[in-house]
């Protein structure tokens, strides 16, 4: 694995599943659960990772690695369920919420596919959960492409004996760690940029990352909205906002900026609500959020592993004019991109491969602890495909991504396009963030304020109302059926 693939394993403990994953509608009637285990069965030699585990190497002197699974069984890992009625959003979004809060099992390919009927309209869905470190966001739209079919005849299978590798022994991982502990430094130096293997633009190269490296730690300085921060816990409650990617073109165009841009300014918005319906002072603050952003070469395109560094981006909330909201995001998101941050970041993650596993392993498991306030939430916005997929012969007609929270970030947001369609998925920690409803509902009306205004109609606006659930716990076996 890559040092930041093993981070990702690192940091998982009871709180803290490292999966990511989405809810995907399609139109009825439901297939056949065997026709869609055959699906999945017959893309697997697309995505050999599905049919392989993870191995701790001993005593962490190397980071994991990944081993063929000699008792992979399909059937464990695609699942068949169902919600109540009247098989709404409020009971989907409650079954996925039980079920993305339960960790993967270890000791198996980190994997599962929840097939869910009894939706009203005779729509069905699936609930998708994978792994971090077996991909990140923007090469997980790519896996979610090899799943689906581009058209409603369904592709033909691939027909290719599979057969598992040997699993290495404990003596073998050890020697592999070893030999990796002198080679990887190595092979991560050739994994540098030429520039900074060049002796006179080294200096350059490295007073950029020096640069990017002390302007993101300036920004980590400075005090954030209160509240958004503290303990969580195993339970999770996830919801969705719905939006126009030609409603926020709109937007775009008549103010400027990019996609991304306006929704952040609806983010903005959704946090700025939730604040004052908690009744905190936003007055001078900002919420201060993790902005993945991919450093896939082009070359890569397709491969499924990390390679995502991030910026951190100030949301300010004290502000109450959307227009000027907005703007002031796009300077801030220009000067980002005109500065080293997002480069001094995978340099940063990269050299994790000149760093010991064992202290890698202590220092991705300290982040979580450690009681950290200047990051308030992650928002990361994953362009997806703009034509229609299928399965089983049925059109996808909805995705909404999840993201896992973690170490004391109680809130975590993900965006996903699809056929001109703007889906936000929300995670909260279950007891500390049972309004997140709140945010949903300011997402959505802070998207059409901008677009009346960007229209020259007057914006009407209205205290999005609180949705109320009941307050009690439940448990993780409760998605289990």
């Amino acid at each position: 694995m890559s040092p930041l693939d093993a981070s990702f394993i690192h940091i998982e403990d009871d709180n803290n599943p490292m999966h990511i994953g989405s809810v995907v509608m399609f139109e009825g009637p439901p297939p056949e659960y065997g026709d869609l285990v055959r699906l999945v069965a017959g893309k697997l030699p697309l995505v050999p990772r599905y049919r392989q585990k993870v191995r701790e190497v001993p005593f962490q002197i190397g980071r994991p690695v990944w081993v063929d699974d000699p008792h992979f069984t399909i059937l464990y890992h695609i699942r068949r369920t169902g919600v109540p009625a009247p098989g709404g959003d409020d009971e989907l979004r409650n079954l996925a919420g039980r079920v993305l809060a339960q960790h993967l099992d270890r000791s198996r390919p980190l994997w599962e596919l929840w097939m869910v009927e009894g939706l009203k309209g005779g729509r069905w869905a699936l609930i998708a959960k994978t792994h971090h470190a077996m991909v990140d966001g923007v090469s997980g739209t790519d896996l979610l492409a090899v799943l689906l079919d581009s058209s409603p005849e369904p592709s033909q299978p691939i027909d290719a004996p599979w057969h598992p590798g040997p699993e290495p022994t404990l003596a073998h991982l050890l020697a592999d760690a070893i030999a990796d502990s002198v080679m990887d430094p190595v092979a991560h130096a050739r994994g540098l940029p030429a520039m900074a293997r060049t002796p006179l633009a080294s200096l350059q190269y490295a007073w950029e990352i020096l640069g990017g490296t002390l302007g993101q730690a300036a920004r980590l300085m400075r005090p954030a909205a209160p509240g958004l921060n503290g303990p969580i816990g195993p339970h999770r409650r996830w919801s969705w906002a719905r939006g126009s990617l030609d409603e926020v073109k709109t937007v775009r165009q008549a103010f400027g900026g990019t996609v991304n841009d306006v929704v952040l300014a609806n983010i903005t918005n959704g946090f700025r609500e939730l604040l004052l319906s908690r009744g905190v002072e936003v007055q001078g603050k900002t919420v201060r959020t993790l902005v993945p952003v991919s450093v896939h070469a082009p070359h890569e395109r397709g491969s499924y592993n990390n390679r995502v560094s991030g910026i951190f981006a100030e949301l300010p909330i004290d502000e109450s004019d959307p227009i000027t909201r907005l703007r002031l995001i796009r300077e801030q998101m220009e000067g980002l991109k005109q500065t080293k941050h997002a480069v001094a970041g995978d340099a940063i993650a990269r050299l994790g491969g000149f760093t010991p596993p064992m202290l890698l392993s202590l220092g991705a498991r300290l982040g979580t602890l450690w009681p950290q306030r200047s990051v308030n939430t992650a928002t990361t916005n994953v362009p997806g495909p703009q034509t229609p997929l299928y399965a089983c012969g049925r059109r996808m007609l909805q995705a909404y991504p999840y993201v896992p929270i973690g170490g004391n970030i109680r809130i975590a947001i993900a965006i996903f396009s699809y056929c001109g369609v703007l889906n936000y998925g929300v995670t909260g920690d279950y007891d500390s963030a049972p309004d997140i409803d709140v945010l949903v509902a300011a997402i959505e009306a802070g998207q059409q304020e901008l677009l009346q205004l960007a229209r020259g109609e007057a914006p009407a606006r209205q205290a999005p109302k609180r949705k109320r659930r009941p307050a009690r716990r439940l448990s993780a076996a409760a998605g289990r059926r």
